[in-house]
């Protein structure tokens, strides 16, 4: 990919944060009430994993309900994954690890693409592919804060949304780092039970991140 696509990607993912959901929605009625709140709290962008086999229902929800937003796929294993993604006008798409296989195909769509890395030796994977912006995952039991401090220096222009272990008690740590685009939490997508039980309390956890 050219390099200023790559500069696309990654101003994109300084733009889709500073907390990007990270939701495995229940079905298509979950998702509605999600974005819902996503919206009327000025949620940039929705993660939307394929880990059920109703998920691209849920895609297809937040492209229609979040049409000012970044709805982005994850957990994008295999190549039919990235493709339907393309197909249904996602914004971007996150895989958990790095495949030189989807990353070539990812840059043949022309679809802003972050790779999961977790070591020294897949960053240089990703950076030798013409990657500038990536997934750090598991980011919490792959060294977390400690870890990113270190890639730094030797990567000073790579960027990272770090995914996996992260929550209310240390995002602002990561996002203070200044290789660090945004993060990737669960903890922002309330759940069913949440959302019938105590929307007002979802909505100001929703603005605090927000704003």
């Amino acid at each position: 990919m050219h390099d200023q696509s790559q500069e696309q990607n990654k101003h994109l993912l300084s733009t889709i944060g500073p907390v990007v959901p990270v939701a495995d929605f229940i079905d298509e009625g979950h998702a509605s009430a999600c974005c819902e709140l996503f919206t009327q709290c000025g949620v940039p962008s929705v993660e939307v994993t394929l880990r059920r086999p109703n998920a691209w229902d849920s895609v297809r929800k937040c492209i229609e309900l979040m049409p000012n937003a970044h709805v982005g796929i994850g957990t994008v294993i295999d190549a039919d994954q990235l493709r339907q993604a393309k197909d249904l006008g996602a914004a971007f798409a996150i895989s958990p690890g790095i495949s030189e296989e989807l990353v070539l195909l990812a840059q043949s769509l022309d679809l802003p693409y972050y790779p999961g890395v977790a070591t020294a030796s897949e960053l240089m994977l990703a950076r030798s592919m013409g990657l500038r912006a990536v997934k750090f995952f598991p980011a919490e039991a792959a060294g977390g804060i400690s870890m990113l401090k270190s890639l730094g220096s030797p990567f000073p222009d790579m960027a990272f949304c770090p995914t996996g272990g992260i929550g209310v008690k240390n995002y602002q740590d990561y996002l203070a780092l200044g290789n660090v685009s945004c993060v990737g939490g669960s903890w922002v997508v309330p759940s069913q039970a949440a959302l019938a039980e105590s929307p007002d309390t979802i909505i100001a956890g929703l603005k605090q991140v927000y704003g």
